[in-house]
């Protein structure tokens, strides 16, 4: 059976001075975090171990992201994260600043027969 989709969120992180990819690509994940919830584990009884997280990320220059780094920042589930080309540099004229935006995405198996506990 395939999993279906739970939820989807987007997040944009910076790094204003160290052209850190890997900070800006954390601040994003962490973004799209604050801007959801998932309650349905405490009222089912589930496990968050059943839930597969994917996380993109998207920054100018992928292979300077430590994906074992963003990873292991994962809380719940089991967490994938892949790197592609998109996101934003900035040129201030002595800085580079490092836009980078995120999707988060739960999936869990197909959900049938439970009941929210009382």
């Amino acid at each position: 059976m395939t999993e279906q989709r739970l939820i989807i969120e987007m997040g944009m992180g910076n790094d204003l001075h160290g052209m850190d990819y890997t900070k800006a690509a954390m601040r994003a994940i962490e973004d799209a975090f604050r801007h959801s919830s998932l309650p349905i584990f405490g009222v089912t009884g589930m496990s968050h171990d059943e839930m597969r997280v994917q996380v993109t990320v998207a920054v100018q220059e992928p292979d300077k992201l430590d994906i074992d780094a963003l990873t292991a920042k994962l809380p719940r589930g089991r967490a994938e994260v892949r790197a592609v080309h998109g996101g934003l540099n900035v040129e201030t004229g002595g800085d580079t600043i490092v836009v980078a935006q995120a999707s988060v995405e739960a999936f869990l198996p197909p959900q049938t027969g439970w009941r929210i506990k009382s």
